[in-house]
């Protein structure tokens, strides 16, 4: 256990990979089971394998339908994995620790910082001027599971009433609020009944209460925590809760401006729709691309240029520390601030009344340079295996790495050598990215020397 300890504690992006990696493999043999599937026969190991691994990293994609191919038993499996893995192994393996010690010793905290903040996991001196002080993990830790626990047992009440009135029987109904609950707050997306959202499509109290879930989920838990303690006193917020719900919101918006603009004539999605319909269902479809991963109207049916902003917003997903995929909102905030700040010709990135350090932006460049390098490989290779519509391809690709679930029904019908590139890029997006942050941060070192200057031409 030493060991371990000593391993966890040195190396948390390496750690975090191997809870996460046994972790996949754990739940593909337990999905492998018969008792796991409707029939029940063995589910074939690519199958099972890529539930597993969306389940586990919270993405939603599937390979068969989740309401027809899987027993009880295998939604059972599916459902417990989504909250392990949208609470996030570190922190889940902490919150264990705490509740059995009762209290946190120092290398808890470092392992549960750096997933909370993955600059916090390298060694040295550390500024604690950042999201989550590591005096305050224990608390942190907490808000995690209340959170978790409180937010998805009131979606759960609130989505209850609503599958009833929509003709799910009361008693299918007290299975599928919590599921369609835990599927909403960590963003995942599996739909537990034949059609998935298709019967609800004009239920705007259900899908508005499958909205705010996803938000709660995407916005991430040092996030929750800042409101949590101080709801009312903004100018105490951290500059990350701000740049998170900033952001957020501009996107939100943002890409239901843009989808309303492009698919308002489309027959196949918003062009049977009246106004109010064709308005809701935007702000709907933006908020569902940021991670979500439910779907109301036929993905496959957008147009090209909703796809290419859908793949926008998935690529950015939602907060760091968050059920959410992508780059991270923070990320793409920090890079536009950087620009701005550069076309100013001011010396560093200021906003909010606070400087944004250089380490913080060259973690963002390097998190957007490796999520769109997998993006890239990912995609060609996938497309040269299926030789399917590039469009088509990019955007399950990118779904896949954002971990958020939508498909254009390409997913489905992939070989199996294309459904392990998938499963490959579910992984590095759910771990690579913090893993990239993480190992860019601990390998920061101070230098008592400076080399010449010279200066490429750039542009």
């Amino acid at each position: 256990m030493e060991g371990v300890r000593d391993f966890a504690t040195s190396s948390p992006a390496r750690f975090a990979i191997l809870v996460f990696g046994s972790l996949v493999l754990l739940f593909t043999a337990l999905l492998s089971l018969p008792i796991a599937a409707a029939d029940g026969k063995v589910t074939p190991l690519a199958d099972a394998l890529f539930t597993a691994m969306s389940t586990i990293c919270v993405t939603g994609l599937v390979t068969v339908d989740t309401a027809t191919h899987w027993s009880a038993v295998g939604k059972t499996i599916i459902f417990i994995g989504v909250n392990i893995g949208g609470m996030g192994v570190l922190t889940l393996a902490s919150i264990l620790g705490l509740a059995i010690s009762r209290r946190l010793g120092l290398r808890a905290k470092l392992i549960a910082a750096g997933d909370s903040n993955p600059l916090r996991v390298h060694g040295g001196p550390v500024n604690e001027g950042q999201t989550v002080r590591l005096g305050e993990v224990g608390q942190l830790l907490r808000t995690v599971a209340l959170s978790t626990l409180v937010i998805e047992a009131a979606i759960a009440v609130a989505l209850y009433p609503a599958l009833v009135m929509a003709g799910i029987t009361p008693l299918n109904a007290l299975w599928e609020a919590p599921f369609y609950a835990a599927m909403a707050f960590t963003n995942t997306g599996f739909t537990p009944n034949p059609g998935g959202l298709a019967p609800f499509a004009d239920d705007y109290f259900l899908l508005t209460v499958l909205m705010v879930a996803v938000f709660l989920g995407s916005i991430g838990f040092p996030v929750i925590y800042t409101l949590s303690r101080h709801y009312w006193h903004i100018s105490r917020w951290s500059l990350h809760t701000k740049l998170t719900l900033i952001t957020t919101m501009a996107l939100f918006f943002a890409g239901a401006v843009a989808f309303l603009s492009l698919e308002f004539d489309n027959p196949g999605t918003f062009g049977s729709m009246d106004a109010a319909d064709t308005t809701f269902q935007a702000f709907f479809l933006s908020a569902m691309t940021r991670s979500g991963g439910f779907a109301v109207v036929d993905v496959g049916e957008l147009y090209g240029s909703s796809l290419i902003v859908g793949s926008m917003l998935m690529f950015v997903g939602g907060g760091s520390a968050s059920t959410a995929g992508g780059i991270k909102v923070t990320t793409l905030a920090v890079l536009a601030l950087a620009v701005w700040s550069e076309a100013q010709g001011r010396a560093s990135v200021q906003v909010f009344g606070r400087r944004i350090p250089s380490d913080v932006q060259r973690v963002a460049i390097s998190v957007l340079a490796w999520g769109a390098t997998i993006v890239a490989v990912a995609t060609i290779t996938v497309a040269q295996i299926t030789k399917a519509p590039i469009a088509d391809v990019l955007f399950d690709v990118i779904s896949a790495f954002g971990t958020v679930g939508l498909s254009t029904g390409l997913t489905e019908a992939l070989p199996d050598p294309a459904v392990y590139v998938m499963a490959v890029t579910i992984f590095m997006g759910r771990v690579g990215t913090v893993t990239l942050a993480a190992a860019v941060a601990a390998t920061s070192r101070s230098q008592h020397y400076s080399l010449p200057v010279e200066r490429p031409i750039v542009g």
